[in-house]
């Protein structure tokens, strides 16, 4: 997929290497579009992969003494809905970060990334948007700072030139006047690109809007405004009428096309709906409905990466411990991890399901994380330790203690149920459940369910797979004893 791949320590010598490689390298961080994009063929002529995970302190989500906030870019999906600050802050950006695919993805995705791939469907894009967000570029000639509504020029087109790197997302912390939210349709309730999504921010003076944002997503060439809209809420209180005209102007916004995921006059109609139940939820204190307070990030108790800086090689070995043991591989550098770990380490456990981060069945942990082998690149694995479904029974620490045979309880609890049908996707499914029981004491059946929205049964088997991860933990409970 690619021939060089540089496992950065900085951000000069990014920017170095972007100045010498041009047009033919890319930047990669989560790289949850950009290696299928590489396996599609759709990103051609790339020669140099530039992998800026082991950079530190560049994950940090802060606010200034002027009351902005700032996103680094290796803060993921799942760090903003992890942070305090953005879900009391920013909250549609929060609920927009939780919509999007499963918590494997988003603990790989980055917002950076999402803002760059620039697809008028990415769900961060439209709340950045509506918060009046702006990026940071930086190259060896300088530094320039764009707001995000002059960032696009069409879809998947944007102003960044090919020696930049984006350093810095910025927007200004909601005010204890301003209420907002996000609101996402799609075909299914994870996994899936959005058919509409809309950000709504309101500014309220006790019953009045005194200034609105209202942006769109997946209904145009780029993230819209809807400014009439906006402007015929100044001034007004959020009546049933109110809201009903501005959800109509919204909807004469929208410019959408026919696509297989809608008709544009569905989706002309759902922006509608969509708006007016923004609104609504807002004016009756019901916007965080629906949202987890804690949710499900399957990255167990620490969340942090290991083992940075790093630096491999092109030519060197590519040196990790997967399941406590260690190797040193010379091949592997152009492959994704999915394949590293079947073709080269020899471990068959993790399965290719779809290896488009669709069905979960390469669920592994790296670093600590869960996260789909089939969307890592296999040179991230330099310096790592990972753990795949062989080494879940004798990993230590355990996330629990292990059960009958030396198996973990999940396992026990598959076998038990017989939740294993076909068995081509348990592999992920215990991965998942796994690193939930290291997360949550006890989880409710809400939070299990979350934590498989990224692992797909073909067998469609769905009741004894959360039945035996309810039991799983009584299970370790009583071996622990």
């Amino acid at each position: 997929m690619w021939h060089t791949y540089i496992n950065a320590t900085s951000i000069d010598e990014v920017l170095q290497s972007l100045k010498d490689k041009g047009e033919h390298a890319r930047i990669i961080a989560g790289g949850t579009d950009l290696i299928l994009e590489l396996e599609r063929g759709v990103r051609k002529g790339i020669e140099t992969v530039i992998d800026v995970t082991r950079i530190p302190d560049l994950d940090k989500i802060t606010i200034d003494e002027d009351g902005i906030i700032h996103l680094g870019p290796l803060v993921t999906h799942n760090h903003c809905v992890a942070s305090k600050l953005i879900r009391e802050r920013a909250y549609p950006l929060a609920r927009a970060a939780w919509e999007v695919g499963a918590p494997q993805i988003r603990n790989r995705g980055t917002i950076a990334g999402n803002l760059i791939t620039a697809s008028p469907a990415n769900d961060t894009i439209t709340p950045l948007m509506a918060l009046g967000a702006s990026v940071t570029l930086q190259s060896v000639n300088g530094t320039r700072k764009i707001a995000l509504k002059d960032f696009y020029t069409g879809v998947r087109k944007t102003v960044m030139q090919a020696d930049e790197m984006l350093v810095d997302i910025s927007f200004p912390a909601m005010k204890t006047t301003q209420r907002g939210t996000f609101i996402k349709l799609a075909l299914r309730r994870a996994q899936a690109i959005s058919i509409v999504d809309a950000a709504i921010l309101l500014n309220l003076k006790a019953d009045l809007v005194t200034s609105a944002s209202i942006t769109l997503g997946a209904v145009a060439p780029t993230i819209i405004h809807a400014p009439e809209a906006e402007k015929y809420l100044e001034g007004k209180k959020l009546t049933d009428d109110v809201i009903a005209e501005a959800a109509r102007l919204t909807m004469d916004a929208s410019k959408p096309i026919d696509d297989i995921r809608g008709s544009a006059a569905y989706r002309k109609e759902m922006v509608r709906v969509c708006t007016m139940r923004g609104l609504k939820s807002i004016r009756d204190g019901h916007e965080q409905a629906g949202m987890p307070a804690d949710a499900v990030l399957l990255w167990g108790k620490n969340d942090s990466e290991r083992g940075l800086p790093v630096r491999l090689d092109p030519l060197a070995p590519i040196e990790t411990t997967v399941n406590g043991k260690k190797y040193s591989l010379k091949n592997g550098h152009e492959k994704t991890l999915l394949r590293f770990l079947r073709d080269d380490v020899g471990l068959t456990g993790t399965k290719e399901g779809c290896a488009e981060g669709e069905c979960g069945a390469c669920t592994v942990f790296l670093d600590g994380k869960a996260v789909m082998a089939c969307l890592v690149p296999a040179p991230r694995a330099h310096g790592a330790e990972i753990v795949t479904i062989e080494g879940l029974a004798n990993l230590t620490p355990s996330p629990s203690p292990k059960g009958e045979g030396g198996l973990h309880p999940v396992q026990g609890a598959f076998i038990k149920h017989g939740a294993v049908q076909c068995g081509y996707c348990t592999p992920g499914f215990i991965m998942s459940a796994a690193m939930l029981m290291e997360e949550k004491e006890n989880p409710t059946k809400n939070e299990i369910e979350q934590a498989i929205t990224g692992n797909l049964c073909r067998c469609t088997g769905y009741y004894k797979i959360v039945q035996a991860i309810e039991d799983a933990k009584s299970m370790a409970e009583v071996n622990h004893g």
